[in-house]
């Protein structure tokens, strides 16, 4: 997976208000620009393919917008 970077989308309440330091999911961009929204769940493969390559040091996540 070719990734360009990733970055943390938190929870949002039913005001539309983000839950800070609660995020969902990690908004993926790819090389080709193809957006994915990866589930924080080690049995999905995206996201354990995301969290090799940030242990490997090869990739970092950026923080959810507050």
């Amino acid at each position: 997976m070719n990734i360009k970077n990733c970055k943390y989308i938190n929870k949002v309440d039913v005001d539309g208000n983000k839950i800070p330091d609660d995020p969902i999911c990690i908004k993926t961009t790819l090389e080709d620009d193809k957006i994915l929204e990866v589930p924080l769940d080690p049995d999905n493969t995206s996201y354990a393919e995301i969290m090799r390559q940030v242990d490997a040091g090869e990739l970092t996540i950026e923080p959810a917008d507050e």
